[in-house]
């Protein structure tokens, strides 16, 4: 699904040296490397505040923490994402409630929000999935309307951007009050081990995190608030670092792979391509609004599974993201919840198959992928 050892081959002499400067330094925790990537990222995102941390799940955490939301709060996110969206809401002890999406972009359904909101409601979780912006404009309007909290979850989007009515444009992850992210290995901007941070615009809020993510502490013994521990390492700073001025060069290469896609399957009744929202026709050379950090069909003839399994057996790797709804799962399920209310998401479930996607695939290898799987549909 990913090719990290060819993306690591362009840059290797630079990573080398670059960790083995770390390793003599000594500095391996908030060392310089941490600093120069939050400045870096701040300057990338247009953002006035990086908060690092150790992973993407503590940022939605600590982001939540930072909020002050109390236990018994209800928090409103998708049903259809990975389980460490929903994961921390429990964790700390709020109420996450679960909402439908859109059958065409994967992202937040706008009525099936309006629909969960109620007196207990203080933040919204739209997830941008597989790399496209859920629609922040009208999640903000809704927000703003209901005094609510707006979290973003860009650990798929990093890169990606939001087009409002108006022309003005914002990355991912600084629309909201706070937006978080993973450097998980296999996202667009990855780290070799586990990484995160939190994005913010309001410095009160950003101070707070600060001293959360590291223990409390704002000067060492001293604690002034309830943190956790979850700090960037110097080592995944430096590769971050060197790896950020190639980001969009990286999102690129992945639309290059997508139009290929598209363009392969665009006569096939069985197979829906990603569509995009926010007014994007993706055709132009420079759209940025979907930075594909998975590239997911819908495959309608109920072979699904079929295909899963005929592309692994021609050694092509594919997955399904995801199998089963978070409403479905035996951590979350709620009797809350009812099936009526998730008509999307229980079809997506059964028949969503992700492609191989990343920045080392080359125009060889798409010709295999897609003559195996129309062969195989047709």
């Amino acid at each position: 699904m990913v090719d990290l050892l060819g993306q690591y081959d362009k840059i290797q002499e630079q990573v080398d040296s670059k960790i083995l400067e770390v390793v003599k330094s000594g500095a391996y925790i908030n060392g310089p490397e941490v600093h120069n990537f939050q400045k870096e990222l701040e300057n990338y995102l247009g953002v006035k505040n990086v908060i690092p941390c150790a992973n993407g799940t503590d940022a939605l955490q600590i982001a939540m923490m930072g909020l002050g939301l109390k236990p018994g709060d209800e928090v409103i996110t998708v049903d259809f994402t990975f389980a460490a969206t929903v994961e921390v809401i429990a964790l700390l002890q709020l109420t996450p409630v679960l909402v439908d999406v859109e059958k065409d972009t994967f992202n937040m359904n706008i009525e099936a929000l309006k629909k969960a909101i109620t007196p207990k409601t203080k933040a919204i979780v739209p997830v941008h999935l597989f790399g496209q912006c859920a629609n922040m404009e009208a999640i903000l309007e809704v927000a703003n309307k209901h005094n609510l909290f707006v979290i973003e979850d860009t650990a798929q989007a990093i890169g990606a951007s939001y087009t409002f009515k108006n022309g003005t444009k914002k990355k991912a992850g600084t629309i909201g009050n706070v937006g978080t992210t993973s450097f998980f290995p296999s996202k667009n901007l990855g780290c070799y081990g586990d990484g995160g941070a939190i994005f913010t615009n309001d410095d009160e809020l950003a101070h707070t995190l600060r001293g959360m993510v590291n223990h409390g502490m704002y000067k060492r013994y001293y604690h002034d608030v309830v943190g956790v521990n979850s700090r960037l390492d110097s080592i995944q700073a430096a590769i971050l670092n060197l790896k950020l001025p190639h980001l969009d060069a990286y999102c690129d290469a992945r639309r290059k792979a997508a139009r290929y896609y598209n363009n392969a399957f665009k006569n096939e009744q069985n197979i829906v391509t990603p569509k995009m929202g926010n007014g994007c026709n993706f055709i132009c050379d420079t759209c940025d609004c979907h930075v594909f950090h998975q590239y997911t069909i819908q495959v309608l003839n109920g072979k699904r599974n079929e295909l899963h399994q005929h592309l692994l057996d021609n050694g092509i790797p594919n997955a399904i993201y995801y199998p089963v709804a978070l409403h479905s799962q035996k951590a979350y399920s709620d009797s809350r919840y009812k099936e009526e209310d998730f008509k999307v998401t229980n079809e997506l479930i059964d028949t969503v198959l992700s492609l191989p996607m990343h920045t080392e695939l080359d125009n060889e290898q798409l010709d295999f992928i897609t003559k195996t799987i129309l062969d195989f549909i047709k």
